[in-house]
Order: C-alpha cells, then sequence, then structure tokens
C-alpha cells in the first residue's frame, strides 16, 4: 500500500481516478515476478529422468520380403459348369464363404440314387435279421440243421455289409453335391480369379487364388558368417514406416543356397500386422549381441521440422534445449547417439518446459 500511496502522490496532475487505476493494476505486476527467470511452483514441479545407459540388443540390418503365410489357389473337385461366381478380385472372403458355385445336376441325381440304395439295403439287412431270428428259434428247438443256421447267418452279414457300403456311398453322393459349391479355406483377399461364368471345369481345375493378412511372414537370405548367432539368439524384428516390429519367431533353414552360401530364413510377424503386405520390402534385423545405449522416451523429444532436441536440465535447476541426434527405436524409446551424455537430466513433458523457458507477460490491463 506504502507503494501504491507514492504512486498516487506523484500522480497529483492527474484525476483521482486515472492515478488510483494506475496504481492498482501495477500492484498485481510487482507482485508476480521479482526477476525474469525466477522458478515458479509450475517450473519447480517439472517431471525429468536422468540419462543412463541401457543394455540393447546389437542387430545386423538385412533386406527381406513379405510374404503370406496362407496363400494358394482353390481347384475343383467335381465335374461341372461354373454357374455363380460370389467374389472378385481385391474382395475380402470371410472363412467358409462361398466363393463359387457349380452346375449340380448330375450330383444330386447320384445323391438321390444312394439315398434309395440304403433304404432298399436297409430293408434286406432288416429281412436278414428276421430270418435268422427264426432259424436261431427253430435251430434251439432242434427243428433245423445246423446248415440252415449257417445260412441264414451268412445272409444276415451280407445285408449288415450292404447297409454299411450304402451308407458309404451316400456320404459319397453328398461330398459330390457339396463340392459344387467351393468354399474359401480360411478367411483373405482374392488375387486371381482364373474361371468366367459358363466354364466347364473338371476336378483339379483352378478357380481362384488368394491370399491371408491375417499370418505374414518375411523371407531373408542371411550370410553364412552369422547364421550361427541368428540360430542361437532367435531374436529378430523388422524395421517399416519408422516401426519396429518383433518377430514371433526365428526359423532357420538347415542348408545354405549355393552358389550365395546365404541360408534362408523365415521370420513369423504378430498377428494382424497393420499395414502389412505381400511383396512389401522392408528392413530385418537379426540381434547378434548387446551393447549400451543411451534410450530416452519418445514423448520427451520434440521435433522443429528437421531439428529434433530435448529440453535438459543442469545442476542448479535451469532449463534448456538442446539438438540431439537420434537412432533405432525400441518400444516406447529411442536411442540418442550424439547431444547427451550419460546422467544429465531431461524434461519428461516438453510443453511444461517450454512455458518455464517462456518470459513472463505482464498484464497492464486496457484502458480507453
Amino acid at each position: 500500500m506504502r507503494f501504491a500511496q507514492r504512486i498516487c502522490g506523484g500522480l497529483l496532475a492527474a484525476p483521482a481516478a486515472v492515478a488510483c487505476a494506475v496504481a492498482m493494476l501495477m500492484l498485481p505486476a510487482c507482485g508476480k515476478v521479482a526477476r525474469h527467470g525466477a522458478p515458479t511452483p509450475e517450473a519447480n514441479a517439472l517431471r525429468s529422468a536422468a540419462v543412463e545407459p541401457v543394455e540393447t540388443p546389437v542387430e545386423r540390418t538385412l533386406d527381406g520380403v513379405i510374404e503370406a503365410v496362407n496363400q494358394g489357389t482353390v481347384a475343383a473337385q467335381t465335374s461341372g459348369r461354373v454357374a455363380a461366381i460370389y467374389y472378385d478380385v481385391n474382395d475380402f472372403v470371410p472363412a467358409g464363404a462361398v466363393i463359387l458355385r457349380l452346375t449340380s445336376t448330375v450330383q444330386h441325381a447320384g445323391l438321390r440314387e444312394a439315398e434309395a440304395a440304403l433304404g432298399a439295403a436297409l430293408a434286406r439287412a432288416a429281412e436278414a435279421a428276421e430270418r435268422y431270428r427264426r432259424i436261431a428259434d427253430m435251430y434251439a428247438r432242434k427243428v433245423v440243421p445246423k446248415a440252415t443256421l449257417d445260412e441264414v447267418t451268412a445272409n444276415r452279414d451280407a445285408a449288415a455289409a450292404q447297409v454299411d457300403a450304402a451308407r458309404a456311398a451316400l456320404a459319397s453322393a453328398r461330398e459330390g453335391v457339396a463340392y459344387t459349391e467351393v468354399r474359401a479355406p480360411y478367411a483373405g483377399v482374392v488375387t486371381k480369379r482364373l474361371v468366367e461364368v459358363g466354364e466347364t471345369v473338371s476336378p483339379g481345375t483352378p478357380l481362384m487364388s488368394g491370399l491371408s493378412l491375417e499370418y505374414l511372414r518375411v523371407d531373408v537370405d542371411i550370410p553364412q558368417s552369422m547364421v550361427e548367432e541368428v540360430r542361437r539368439l532367435k531374436r529378430a524384428a523388422i524395421y517399416v514406416a519408422g516401426r519396429r516390429i518383433e518377430a514371433t519367431r526365428v526359423m532357420v533353414f538347415p542348408e545354405a543356397s549355393a552358389p550365395s552360401s546365404t541360408f534362408r530364413t523365415r521370420l513369423d510377424l504378430p498377428e494382424n500386422a497393420a499395414d502389412l503386405y505381400p511383396g512389401m520390402f522392408v528392413k530385418a534385423g537379426f540381434v547378434i549381441g548387446t551393447t549400451q545405449r543411451l534410450l530416452v522416451p519418445a514423448s520427451a523429444l520434440v521435433r522443429r521440422s528437421e531439428v529434433t532436441a530435448v529440453y535438459v536440465i543442469d545442476a542448479h535447476g535451469e532449463t534448456s534445449m538442446r539438438q540431439v541426434r537420434v537412432g533405432d527405436r525400441f518400444g516406447e524409446q529411442i536411442e540418442v547417439l550424439a547431444g547427451l551424455a550419460p546422467g544429465e537430466r531431461i524434461a519428461l513433458d516438453p510443453l511444461a518446459a517450454m512455458r518455464r523457458l517462456a518470459p513472463p507477460v505482464a498484464d497492464l490491463g486496457s484502458g480507453t
């Protein structure tokens, strides 16, 4: 208040209302910050972490090609004419969906014939079983000889065998009818359509090709010099579009390819890996050892055009922005190749650190 009185005293020439208004506006400004750069409670609460070396894998990167685990061509299993095609190239097909239908007149006729044959066989078997029961009763009462019993026993067994044969024929006929509806063996995308409506096909005729995007793998040729380490460690990952995707399984083929002396290797990828398609070239990193690296959280980095930086906090609590050079990504952390030393502290919240460095803005109000 003394400060306000001195100000009001120095403005005697001005109207009293204006002098008092100026004094009241300057009071909050004088109480906010004593000097530029003094830490505020918000700055004192800045979250930080010390950067220390972390043991991480050493990788050797090679080129690889993505391929589908499930891919193939569906062929006809019965004869007929193509009656309808329900999917075309680039269409997604659910597992078990009917992709193509053949005419089934002959197959349905065979099914009805098999059903009739089974009915006749069942009737003969019932008659033979009843005759066997009567003869067996008479034989027990010593009315008929043993030869008669043997004859009806053989007839009963033959009739039962005919029933089994008729049932097998019926199952085959039903399968033949089912073959006229060609179904997708797994969920996937159609890559080729090899027939047209109206064409006549026979068993073995290719109908449609497709592949599944659910399970993918990477095919890589690795040199002989690193095959033992790869077989021992069995750890690898692929790099695509700035992402690192760990392989779920590493399989090295048991023989080298001539004349390159490279070993074919397959890296199984996680199920439903996003934005990956068969035929894409990717970088495959094979773990061949370990080393110490400086890692920082990816969220602590600040990117401005071509500059990548972090906010560093020194021993006196002062914050400054420092440019760094980054390397590979390991999960949610990124390797720092240059710009930081072990033990230095960085701000985990770049926005809070930026507000700490921003100069205070005096609130002078507005007037007319």
